[in-house]
């Protein structure tokens, strides 16, 4: 494939799903806010400006550390703009980020409210200024354990809607199990909100049977290691759960050593659906581009394909039908 090939697939118009809100901010933007809060955070950056952890555990830590500087609406409105605009330069035209009300507001209805607000408000004008539509699916952390994520979820069943429009779980899968959280979940089903969870990123197919069967997910975060249990990945693709899946991260955090032994291909050949999101993309140094580029050069992905993954994508999205019309109609003029 030659560069031009290669360059008009990086340009293709693009669906995310896999996007953590505060993890998507630019260094230098958490930089600057440090700054302005005069909070010293010079020890989760290299020398060069970038993230500096050593493996997923130091990662989580260095998330909270650069998170510490984000609180109020204001900075959560200022730092939506900044990451609506890096993903719409990368012919992003949808996406859904992962908000914590533990991160907003200490999970206080009345603050998270009044985040989700700010948030919105920021999104409603970069659609108007960029093209790209973001809706929040509301996010619990499990390594901060089931008493918190009821309290978490409680805001999202809350504040579910149209723009709010799914519960999600992060965090450290080595914490607890999946059917920890399914008061939460119920909870998050009852106010109509729809379905995901991180799993088989760090743990093995046992947790991705687990998250469909104790918690009832339409979607599952990275759910790469399915590829080790014919059985499992035949139950995703009964029950049609599409994988939230992000290459780059898997490869930089270890989770594969190289592209070339990531199962993205294996796993869409098999018949499960996946689509292809960047996760925490400053942290890992890529972009949604850089994620085409990688897997055209890699799988030899072509516009077919990048099509079927997008349409999949957006078949998946949590958002009402009205903007999944609306999102359709962009992917077929941009």
């Amino acid at each position: 494939m030659d560069e031009d090939q290669l360059t008009a697939l990086e340009a293709l118009p693009k669906i995310e799903l896999h996007l953590h809100h505060e993890g998507a901010a630019p260094p230098a933007f958490i930089r600057q806010l440090a700054h302005e809060k005069k909070i010293d955070l010079s020890r989760i950056f290299r020398d060069d400006g970038s993230y500096d952890f050593r493996d997923f555990v130091h990662f989580l830590s260095v998330y909270e550390a650069a998170t510490s500087v984000l609180q109020t609406p204001e900075d959560f409105a200022r730092l939506t703009r900044a990451i609506l605009q890096e993903s719409a330069e990368n012919g992003v035209v949808y996406t859904e980020s992962f908000i914590s009300p533990d991160f907003c507001g200490g999970s206080d209805l009345g603050a998270w409210r009044e985040y989700l607000q700010a948030i919105k408000e920021a999104a409603d004008q970069a659609e108007r200024d960029w093209g790209i539509t973001l809706r929040g699916v509301s996010t619990v952390i499990r390594h901060f354990g089931p008493d918190k994520a009821k309290a978490s979820a409680l805001c999202a069943a809350e504040t579910a809607g149209d723009w709010l429009v799914g519960l999600g779980m992060g965090g450290d899968e080595n914490q607890g199990e999946q059917g920890d959280f399914a008061y939460s979940y119920d909870m998050a089903r009852e106010a109509g909100l729809q379905l995901t969870t991180h799993a088989g990123e760090w743990r093995g197919p046992q947790e991705v049977r687990a998250a469909v069967l104790d918690l009832g997910v339409s979607r599952i975060g990275h759910g790469v290691r399915v590829i080790e249990d014919p059985a499992t990945m035949d139950l995703l693709i009964e029950r049609g759960v599409t994988l939230e899946v992000c290459p780059g991260s898997n490869v930089a955090l270890g989770v594969y050593p190289r592209l070339d032994q990531h199962p993205i291909e294996r796993l869409r050949d098999a018949g499960v659906r996946v689509t292809v999101s960047t996760d925490d993309p400053p942290f890992f140094h890529t972009t949604l581009r850089r994620e085409y580029r990688n897997l055209a050069q890699c799988f030899g992905w072509d516009q077919e394909v990048f099509g079927q993954v997008t349409q999949t994508a957006l078949e998946a999205a949590f958002c009402d039908e009205d903007t999944r019309a609306t999102i359709s109609k962009r992917l077929e003029t941009s």
